[in-house]
């Protein structure tokens, strides 16, 4: 198990079939790499994930733990989550990488907002500090990749307006989140805000 990985997790097989969205993901992250809202972080530590509903289902293919800092990304870095529990604090999923430690909270987006086919979960402290309980924000006790984060996620679906497509995790600096029909659309959003959030020059 993950270091950073707080829920236990059980492969359903190894291999991963190949999907049409790892070619997007690719390209989105690649911006996101480029602005450092996904990478390593001083320790040499993975951060940042992004994940893609596969097709209609409930079930959605995520990059792998620790694969923020890679440049380019096959499918056997990327996992298909195709069941979870968040009271059990458990995953099921397909493929050889380890799920993404934020796997629950991608689930718990997909499963509170059915029009969400993209996630993307990236780092940046100054539009962190921002939009900070401007926008729906996390409970600071909760930590990232837990039940508890799902079902925060979850509880801000039901009593806030989420037609802005953003959460912020109050307990996970710099953690921001960004959904969407597709990646461009969550990469869109968070675009967005970091110009609207920018000083001027």
């Amino acid at each position: 198990m993950s270091h950073y990985v707080k829920f236990t997790y059980q492969r359903a097989r190894v291999d991963i079939a190949p999907f049409n969205a790892l070619t997007e993901l690719n390209a989105c992250r690649r911006k996101l790499l480029e602005l450092g809202l996904i990478g390593l972080d001083s320790n040499g530590i993975g951060f940042g994930n992004l994940s893609v509903r596969d097709g209609e289902t409930r079930n959605f293919y995520i990059t792998g733990s620790a694969t923020g800092g890679l440049p380019k990304l096959w499918a056997t870095d990327c996992v298909r989550v195709v069941g979870w529990d968040f009271n059990k604090n458990w995953l099921r999923y397909e493929g050889t990488a380890i799920p993404s430690s934020e796997s629950l909270t991608h689930a718990a987006i997909y499963e509170s907002h059915a029009s969400t086919s993209a996630v993307i979960h990236c780092h940046d402290l100054v539009l962190w500090r921002t939009l900070f309980d401007r926008v729906p924000t996390t409970s600071k006790a909760v930590a990232y990749g837990t039940p508890e984060m799902a079902h925060e996620i979850m509880h801000l679906f039901e009593v806030n307006d989420v037609r802005s497509r953003k959460i912020l995790m109050a307990g996970h600096e710099g953690g921001i989140v960004t959904f969407g029909k597709n990646l461009e659309d969550a990469f869109g959003v968070l675009m967005r805000e970091r110009s609207e959030s920018s000083p001027c020059i």
